[in-house]
């Protein structure tokens, strides 16, 4: 299905930049392979433009051409990856503060890569019981809250199909494990503008996720904790703060 190109209108910028990063985010979006025949049906961009873009990127290592003629997702965007992370971790680390400090529990930060989300920050409750999930670690999305809180602003068909590629394995007796559930679930995150991990990755504990709007790649943040101490924290209490402090965060990324 065509969808056209993905900016409507001139930004500004330098076309051919703006061309190739548009080819780079449709690419990801499709689980980092594609044929051009794809990018063309998708971007509304002719072939022959696609093509000379591409041959662009693979001669940089920003793409490959696999042996089926398919291009992929290029080793050098690790590395741009791996930067980003850290400084959007970076930036984090002030409002996880702020969120721990203000429920006693761990607060986190991650971003949706591809079928997975990467934890970037992590700022760590002082309880002797507390939660711990290391810095870089790759999770399924679709166990998560800080997942579905970044599920809930995609499109429907780009959740099928983000589900479908990565599989809904069950983490616990309490993981959705269907997209049709997974799509109810999602209808309600976005209604309320929150999500719940409810023992779904680990039993026993309990997060709250909310999306960081306009984050690039999708990102969230999210405080968790044992069940028994998440159940005493009242949502109408920590939503509203962790739904500012993701736009305030939001405000500092999309300016730096």
């Amino acid at each position: 299905m065509t969808t056209g190109p993905r900016r409507s209108q001139p930004s500004g910028g330098v076309q051919s930049v703006e061309r190739t990063f548009d080819l780079l985010e449709l690419m990801a979006d499709a689980g980092g392979e594609v044929a051009l025949s794809e990018l063309a049906d998708r971007s509304g961009l002719p072939l022959p433009t696609i093509h000379r873009i591409m041959r662009t990127l693979v001669s940089a290592g920003y793409a490959r051409q696999q042996p089926s003629r398919r291009y992929a997702l290029g080793p050098r965007l690790i590395r741009l990856g791996e930067t980003a992370s850290k400084a959007l971790g970076s930036w984090a680390r002030p409002y996880l503060a702020e969120l721990t400090e203000a429920t006693g529990e761990t607060s986190n930060m991650a971003v949706l890569d591809g079928e997975q989300i990467v934890y970037v920050a992590q700022v760590p409750s002082r309880h002797q019981m507390r939660m711990f999930t290391e810095v870089g670690r790759r999770v399924d999305a679709h166990a998560t809250a800080v997942g579905k809180a970044m599920m809930a602003n995609l499109p429907a068909d780009s959740v099928a199909q983000l589900l479908t590629r990565a599989g809904m394995r069950p983490e616990t007796e309490r993981t959705i494990t269907t997209v049709e559930g997974m799509q109810q679930e999602l209808g309600r995150i976005r209604e309320q503008g929150y999500a719940v991990d409810d023992g779904e990755q680990e039993v026993g504990v309990r997060c709250y996720a909310v999306a960081v709007p306009g984050a690039p790649a999708g990102a969230a943040i999210s405080i968790s904790g044992p069940e028994g101490r998440m159940t005493r924290i009242t949502t109408d209490d920590v939503i509203p703060l962790m739904q500012r402090l993701a736009k305030e965060l939001a405000a500092e990324i999309t300016t730096a």
